[in-house]
């Protein structure tokens, strides 16, 4: 849908041309001048049918919107999975405060704490509510095929780097968007765990916008690799023999 504000031009069924004077998209009012008049009218763009100029409908949006991009974002990296580019990766952790979410998407290994770090691949759940874009030339409300178009040409470089196969990551990845898409996103928190903790918790799941019940799906498994970085948890260990070393002038069973 093309962007309102004041000074667009519209059309309105029995005023005819308009131009808008104010908008409130927190509301859906507007006010709008027709003509010779000198007041202005306040309509509604979910209920008073305005288009623009050309013909085209204003739509207004009735649900509340996506606090956090992160659902956007796990629908277009699975998108990508599925064309090729399994070496791309979406990590996410809360901020100090827990009211929002940061996002980081990095491609090459699968090296969830030394991830490399790119312009535009990374932002907060904070900056989305105030400005809901990616920040790499994606307009507001863009498709998952629009949010792709829009990375492949602000960073060719860095989106080829995720050319190759990854195929444990990229299974559960879909499954992990099979259970969370549309409403809910995963939340990657290095939590402390105590040493008698006998598994990994369940991976925590956080709703994209309010009104949202509680999940109540299956619980998720960490990405593959993740248990190595748990604190706390004994990690499985090879039992390799110690060589022995043969110095001159010493026997070799005297060593130990």
């Amino acid at each position: 849908m093309k962007p309102i504000a004041p000074g667009t031009i519209i059309f309105h069924r029995y005023r005819g041309y308009g131009v808008l004077t104010s908008v409130n998209l927190l509301s859906g009012w507007v006010a709008v001048r027709f003509g010779n008049e000198q007041r202005v009218l306040d309509l509604n763009l979910s209920s008073d049918q305005l288009q623009h100029a050309d013909g085209e409908l204003i739509l207004f949006r009735h649900a509340a919107p996506d606090r956090m991009p992160h659902a956007r974002l796990m629908a277009m990296v699975r998108a990508l999975h599925r064309a090729g580019y399994q070496r791309l990766y979406l990590y996410t952790w809360p901020k100090p405060s827990g009211l929002h979410w940061r996002w980081h998407l990095f491609t090459g290994p699968r090296n969830w704490m030394q991830r490399p770090w790119r312009e535009g691949w990374y932002g907060s759940g904070a900056e989305y509510n105030f400005n809901p874009v990616m920040g790499w030339g994606d307009q507001p409300g863009a498709t998952t095929e629009e949010l792709i178009e829009a990375l492949a040409r602000f960073d060719p470089p860095g989106l080829a780097q995720a050319l190759g196969r990854d195929e444990d990551h990229t299974a559960w990845f879909d499954a992990v968007c099979a259970a969370l898409l549309p409403n809910y996103m995963y939340s990657l928190n290095m939590a402390h765990v105590g040493a008698a903790q006998p598994a990994l918790p369940p991976v925590p799941v956080i709703a994209v916008r309010r009104n949202v019940p509680d999940y109540a799906g299956p619980a998720l498994t960490w990405p593959p690799g993740w248990a190595g970085l748990w604190r706390g948890l004994p990690e499985p260990r090879l039992a390799v023999p110690t060589p022995k070393i043969r110095l001159p002038g010493i026997s070799s069973d005297a060593l130990p």
